[in-house]
């Protein structure tokens, strides 16, 4: 499984209810934007050697890139987030979770 912080391990999901059912941290059915973005910084913190919430260009893949700050990707989450919510109601049902990312 993919946890929210450590690291990431590669697991075969057997349905997207599995995977909602690991990001789903109050067990609502439902993935509501704190929890999605919870789950998507795993690959963040896992970075950030030094845990200062910014990834320098030596913490990045390749050794190279723009500082990129944790309130600046949270707020990526949070767009991407936004435009898998189809329906508009603030959650991501398993079907808009299992989508293409828009």
């Amino acid at each position: 499984m993919l946890p929210v912080t450590g690291t990431v391990q590669a697991q075969a999901w057997r349905s997207t209810g599995d995977y909602l059912r690991q990001i789903d941290v109050d067990g609502d059915g439902r993935v509501s934007r704190d929890e999605y973005i919870a789950w998507m910084s795993y690959g963040f913190d896992a970075m950030d050697r030094n845990r200062d919430g910014v990834l320098q260009a030596s913490e990045q893949p390749g050794g190279r890139g723009k500082p990129l700050a944790r309130i600046t990707h949270h707020a990526n989450l949070a767009e991407r987030f936004a435009r898998q919510d189809v329906d508009r109601d603030g959650f991501l049902s398993a079907k808009e979770l299992a989508a293409p990312p828009r």
